[in-house]
Parts: C-alpha cells; structure tokens; sequence
C-alpha cells in the first residue's frame, strides 16, 4: 500500500495522486505539486489515504507544500493572465488568417509555459503563431487542439436536461459510450435527441447502462417466440423498468395482445441480438468517439 492524497487542478478534472511525505494535508486544501509539466497549484479532494500500488502510476511527484497566501495571490494573478493572453491570442489568430477556434489559455504555476487550447475541422499549421506568441510572453509556449467533449467540458453551458453539464460541473474523465447502449435503453435512435451540447452521444447514457444490460438479461427480446400461461406467441413490445411484455398469442386463426410479467414467460426461440434497424447508422456512429 502507498499513501497518497488525491489533488485537482481544474474545477471538475481528472484527480491525480501524489506524495504528501510528512505533510498533514486536509481535504480542499490547496497546494503546490510537482507534475510532469512543472511546479502546479491544484486543490486536494481527496484527503491522504492508502492505496494499492497497482492504482498508481510511479514515480509518485511529492507535494512540495501547503499553498501560502502569496501562492494564492500568483495563482489569481495567473487567471488574470490567462485572460489577456487570451484576446491576444485571438488577434494573432486573426492576423495570420488561421482556421482555429480559441478555447481557453493556461498558464502553469510558475509561468514556465503557456497552454492555448483550440478546435479546428483539421490540422493547423500554426509554427508561425507561436514563434509569434513566444515573441511576445517570452515563454515555452504550446498550441493543444482539442476535441469537441473537451471543448463543452471547459466552455460548459446548460443540458437538455436543464442542469449544468455534467462534464464540466463533476465528471473527472470522459466514459466511452455507443449506439448500442441508446438502443438497449429503448431511446429514441434520433441524433438530435440522443447527443449532448457537444453534438456526441450524451456522457448520462452511461449512467443506467449496467441496470439495463442486468434487466435485458431477463427479459425477452423483441420478436422472441415464448410460451406463456396463456399459450405460445411472440413478443411485441416490452417495457425493460417494469419488466413487463407485450405478446401476440397464437390460438388458431385468432390472434390476441397480452401483457405479462417478465418471469412469466419462457423463451422459446431466440432472435438475433442486432436487429435491421431502419436508420443512418453512418450518421450515427458519427456520434461516438
């Protein structure tokens, strides 16, 4: 085991481990770290603990200190920064006809480097911008473009739902999603109802994913033949968060709909688990990652 204390550096990014030597560290303290990049200051959310030593990446970067008022106030300064290096950037942009979005700048702790972030719809060649840039903060400099997840997690903005969203208000890592779980959850298979503000899959179609596949597991398919109290027939319809289906009954020529309870019916013969859908799935699969 490895003691460790869980820090952040952006309001709702990913948590990443570090040593706190000696140090008593409680939870939404700030500090200064050593990261890869340089000397950071990030916000401890996950108080000092014990972890396996497989849930880490060695070597462990110590925290170097509790943050001091005076590492406080050259972090507020550094938001400052960022946003006049900003509307610089933006008229760099400009100046040298590029087609890129600028998304947000980073400064790190130590003014060591300075990060711009960007969209484009393709590869930018933007060597001249920053020998521009570098001429005029006198720093590393360094251009990272961006998908379009990443771009909604920073900018944030309101979801279908009405509430922030979930990137940008507590998701630290984006989780893979696909067609495949909106079908499953009997959604609608209509892009603009099942994409986020970001125009890919919406992240909450994770959420439920394993309560659907545990129900799915029980309940029949769509178009599986089973046999029933009432005899044999084959499925219609089903409703998965009631575990209930739909069954045409086959008596003769007559034919009769009947609602029965999951654990009700058996299944007889099976049907494919990919069923002819009747949609673009080009422009579908466009939606994932």
């Amino acid at each position: 085991m490895v003691k460790v204390v869980g820090v952040r550096f952006k309001s709702a990014g990913k948590i990443y481990f570090f040593d706190p030597g000696d140090l008593e560290i409680e939870i939404n303290t700030n500090v200064i770290v050593e990261t890869a990049r340089g000397v950071e200051f990030g916000l401890v959310v996950i108080p000092i603990r014990e972890v396996p030593e497989e849930e880490i990446v060695a070597p462990l970067k110590p925290v170097i200190r509790i943050a001091t008022e005076d590492d406080k106030k050259h972090a507020e300064d550094n938001k400052k920064k960022e946003e006049e290096a900003f509307d610089i950037c933006l008229k760099k942009i400009k100046d040298h006809n590029l087609e890129m979005k600028l998304i947000d700048v980073e400064y790190t702790f130590d003014n060591n480097k300075v990060l711009f972030y960007f969209t484009a719809d393709g590869r930018v060649d933007f060597r001249e911008l920053v020998k521009d840039l570098a001429s005029v903060f006198k720093t590393r400099i360094e251009l990272r473009q961006i998908g379009v997840r990443d771009e909604a997690k920073m900018l944030g903005g309101i979801g279908v739902c009405g509430r922030v969203l979930c990137c940008n208000s507590y998701l630290g890592e984006f989780q893979p999603v696909s067609i495949k779980m909106a079908k499953e959850q009997c959604l609608s298979l209509n892009p603009t109802k099942i994409s986020g503000t970001c125009g890919r899959l919406m992240c909450c179609l994770k959420y439920e994913q394993d309560a659907y596949e545990e129900i799915l597991s029980r309940v029949p398919r769509v178009g599986a033949i089973v046999s029933t109290p009432g005899g044999q027939g084959t499925v219609m319809d089903i409703s998965l968060l009631k575990e209930l289906v739909k069954v045409k009954l086959d008596k003769g020529n007559e034919t009769d709909l009947e609602i029965y309870k999951a654990d009700e019916v058996t299944v007889i013969k099976d049907v494919a688990k990919e069923d002819d859908i009747d949609i673009n799935i080009e422009e579908l699969k466009s939606l994932e990652d």
